[in-house]
């Protein structure tokens, strides 16, 4: 019975994106939905950026092993990101009507930047796809027995198809749904767990020292640390190509910003039942399994009732699939606009559309081979992409916004200054995080840019 509900969840994806591709008549309606939006899709949309494997998977793994410390990345550092893109983000590049942030750097810097900025998106998303991916190819693996690589593949042509038919309309609608099915299968979980544990302070009890420790060690290594985890997705995460998609879908300026506020609201609070969930269950149940990542799904397969794990695991995977969704149609948004369209500007509406299409089936492939030749660890593969745009493309898009001297050079050694020092350092394995590193080299560039380039005209 439970293999029957999950398959008719993941037909139900198929199926809205056939309905959503009514509305799909231009590149705008694919991409941004015709920034149509209303705010409960939008807020919607926006939260669940992240809210599949990394909320539900990876950070509880993470939590369960390390405390508080260990997750000020996810979801911490999530919440900071969406209120930092309605407070300074949002509104500025919605007035501008632009299509991807690629497009901003050609309006603020010139085409050349357009050109690197889309060059350094699009592999940025690949580790991100590729947790995704094998989020639910170990989930449908536990559950159907099926080698893990055929459920990753099966689930990854799911998703494909969907979004090339229905893009963002498709991805609105179905984390709308999603999402209110996943969180009252949370609350279930988390009020059951609460009643068999004795409450929050049996919990308390039961922790190590030090477990819920919020501010790091007064030393400079593990200050710089805790500053890096703030920074790897509460900035690294701002210049990337889906939240602003799911941003920017929304039907005028004043909703967007809205929409970002209550985002990281619901982030600062929904996204604390998982972890809540890990931990009373990794003491109830302590031998559930080597893999902590798989915890609340053992636990439920093997502690909950059958409604409950309808409920819970097909809304699970039908939100990892909205998730993967998002990351894929980001940069296959960016090779349209502003690849293949750098090279032929004069392209017609309806062959953009089609190109975006292809480059979700081209991306979705690469992926998927990843997934075979990658570790499993969904919370580090997440943090891997955010902190590569963090050094390359988070200090030329602020700059570009906020300081009127940001010039063409300026952003050109930004980019490259940054991802090029970060690469050096991962590989010398520097004692402090090479995102740090890569991140102060990406500032160092635009200021010298600024120092020794001609002027660059204000963004219109």
């Amino acid at each position: 019975m439970l293999l029957t509900f999950i398959a008719l969840y993941l037909l139900s994806n198929l199926a809205i994106g056939a309905w959503a591709a009514r509305k799909v008549t231009n590149s705008q309606d694919f991409v941004l939905a015709g920034r149509r939006l209303p705010l409960a899709l939008a807020a919607s949309a926006t939260f669940a950026t992240w809210f599949g494997s990394e909320t539900i998977m990876g950070a509880p793994a993470t939590f369960v092993e390390g405390g508080v410390l260990a997750i000020i990345e996810e979801p911490f550092g999530s919440a900071l990101c969406l209120f930092l893109v309605g407070a300074f983000y949002a509104r500025p590049l919605y007035r501008l009507g632009i299509t991807t942030f690629s497009d901003y750097f050609s309006l603020r810097f010139g085409r050349s930047a357009e050109f690197i900025s889309a060059v350094l998106v699009i592999p940025s998303y690949f580790s991100w796809i590729a947790a995704q991916f094998i989020a639910i190819g170990i989930v449908l693996n536990l559950v159907t027995g099926i080698p893990i690589f055929w459920c990753i593949a099966s689930s990854a042509l799911i998703v494909m198809i969907y979004t090339m038919m229905g893009g963002m309309w498709s991805l609105s609608i179905t984390d709308f749904l999603h999402n209110i099915i996943i969180i009252i299968a949370l609350i279930i979980i988390a009020v059951i767990l609460y009643n068999q544990t004795g409450g929050i302070e049996s919990i308390v009890q039961k922790t190590k020292p030090g477990f819920f420790r919020f501010l790091p060690p007064p030393t400079m290594k593990d200050s710089l640390s805790w500053i890096a985890a703030w920074m790897t997705i509460g900035l690294g995460s701002i210049p990337q190509q889906d939240i602003f998609q799911r941003v920017m879908s929304a039907k005028d300026e004043r909703t967007t910003v809205r929409a970002s506020y209550l985002a990281s609201g619901l982030y600062l609070t929904i996204a604390m039942l998982p972890l809540f969930i890990g931990l009373a269950g990794k003491q109830l149940y302590p031998n559930l399994g080597q893999d902590n990542q798989m915890l609340i799904p053992n636990m439920v397969l093997q502690q909950g009732s059958m409604p409950l794990q309808i409920l819970f695991f097909g809304a699970l995977l039908s939100a990892i699939l909205s998730v993967s969704s998002g990351a894929i149609l980001a940069p296959a948004t960016v090779f349209g606009e502003n690849i293949f369209r750098f090279f032929r500007p004069d392209i017609s509406d309806k062959t953009l559309l089609l190109t975006i299409r292809l480059a979700v089936v081209v991306i979705t492939l690469i992926c998927v081979w990843m997934t075979a030749a990658r570790d499993v660890n969904i919370f580090e593969l997440v943090g891997e992409s955010s902190a590569f745009s963090l050094v390359s493309l988070f200090v030329p898009l602020t700059a570009g916004l906020y300081w009127k001297r940001a010039n063409t050079l300026g952003c050109l050694l930004s980019m490259i200054g940054g991802i090029l020092v970060w690469f050096v350092c991962l590989a010398l394995e520097t004692e402090y995080s090479a995102m740090i590193y890569g991140l102060l080299a990406s500032t160092a560039g635009m200021v010298v840019g600024v120092l020794i380039g001609p002027k660059s005209p204000p963004t219109p």
